[in-house]
């Protein structure tokens, strides 16, 4: 290679690399705006069907009560049900658009697939709801496990501190639903019982979704060139 030519090849090579960090830049900004809007749709969905719901009680109801109460005899009221449901649709479809970003980003399978099932568990919340038995538990137990599992090996891509926090809250949330889940099974009251069973749930759900704006807000920081490529 002539001293004409070097210059040449190191400019071409240095312009490929810029492309491939502004396509990661990019493409992990839109996964983590998406991540943020998908929690505080959610959060803000919760809370506005909530304020609609006469004498709701978040310590005694479920949250998927917002939109039907379990069967038989399953009670749907208007606005809150049309708001919860269309809100947990529209996370959902948030959610799972984020998860093709954050694969596009980091080519993690883990995290891709916790991800995308934490988005379809949202979303099957919003088409099922609580009288759809027994769908609507099916995907509200995936939305849980998932959502917790999704802040677990999210700490893979994590390259902050931030890292430990996730474990700690994904950790969290599953200790406590494993621990609902054997007590019942036990017939033992569950030392968070005084919470009520909305506030319980509210113990899984809330960790998660909080996560969510966290993750998001990481993944829209500026990526550093060595990390990016």
């Amino acid at each position: 290679m002539t001293n004409s030519t070097r210059p040449h090849t190191q400019a071409t090579q240095h312009a490929s690399e810029s492309r491939v960090v502004y396509g990661v830049a990019r493409q992990r900004f839109l996964a983590g705006a998406l991540l943020f809007l998908f929690g505080l749709v959610a959060l803000m969905g919760i809370i506005t069907a909530e304020a609609f719901y006469p004498g709701y009680n978040a310590g005694v109801q479920e949250i998927s009560d917002l939109g039907a109460t379990r069967p038989p005899n399953s009670v749907i009221l208007q606005p809150s049900a049309s708001i919860f449901n269309t809100t947990m649709m529209v996370s959902g479809v948030l959610a799972l658009a984020a998860t093709y970003f954050v694969h596009q980003a980091f080519r993690d399978r883990a995290v891709t697939i916790a991800l995308g099932l934490l988005g379809l568990g949202v979303l099957g919340v919003g088409v099922f709801d609580g009288s759809e038995a027994p769908m609507h538990g099916m995907f509200a137990l995936l939305t849980f496990f998932s959502g917790a599992v999704s802040a677990v090996v999210a700490s893979r891509v994590i390259e902050t501190p931030f890292k430990y926090l996730s474990v700690a809250i994904g950790g969290f949330v599953l200790l406590l639903l494993g621990s609902l889940i054997v007590l019942g099974l036990l017939g033992i009251p569950h030392p968070l019982a005084f919470l009520g069973m909305g506030g319980v749930e509210r113990y899984v759900a809330y960790p998660t979704l909080l996560w969510t704006l966290g993750f998001g807000g990481y993944l829209m920081a500026p990526v550093p060139e060595q990390d990016a490529a």
